[in-house]
């Protein structure tokens, strides 16, 4: 049930969008275990003009860059697995993006299951139910 947010500094592209979105979808299934009929994905994106690291635009450096961050409940992923995902990630991007800038980021952010969940329930909710029924 993660939702992923993603920020491309790219002009918009249906194509790169699918592309994008479907990497990140097998990445988050194959290395953090995420069932992807669960998994949102939303992307948007920053004109290279406006983009700035180390204070000159992207565009100025002629380099890509995106920022990515994706809510998981806290304590179903290993610390080895995000450091794999985020590597895998940073690679999946290089090839899909092009000439990445370095200061590329991804955030792994666990949220407590008390105070996450979808369709009205926390994911605590939902655990407690599914030892009930199981």
């Amino acid at each position: 049930m993660p939702i992923l947010t993603v920020l491309l500094s790219t002009p918009p592209n249906t194509t790169t969008a699918n592309k994008v979105a479907q990497s990140l979808s097998q990445l988050t299934a194959t290395i953090l275990h995420k069932k992807p009929e669960l998994t949102s994905i939303a992307i948007s994106y920053v004109d290279p003009g406006h983009w700035f690291v180390g204070g000159e635009s992207l565009q100025h450096q002629r380099k890509t860059s995106f920022f990515l961050d994706i809510r998981i409940t806290d304590e179903t992923n290993t610390a080895s697995e995000k450091a794999t995902y985020i590597k895998a990630v940073f690679n999946a991007m290089q090839t899909l993006l092009g000439d990445l800038h370095h200061e590329s980021y991804v955030h792994v952010h666990d949220a407590r299951a008390a105070a996450y969940g979808y369709g009205g329930l926390t994911q605590q909710e939902r655990a407690v139910v599914a030892r009930l029924e199981g």
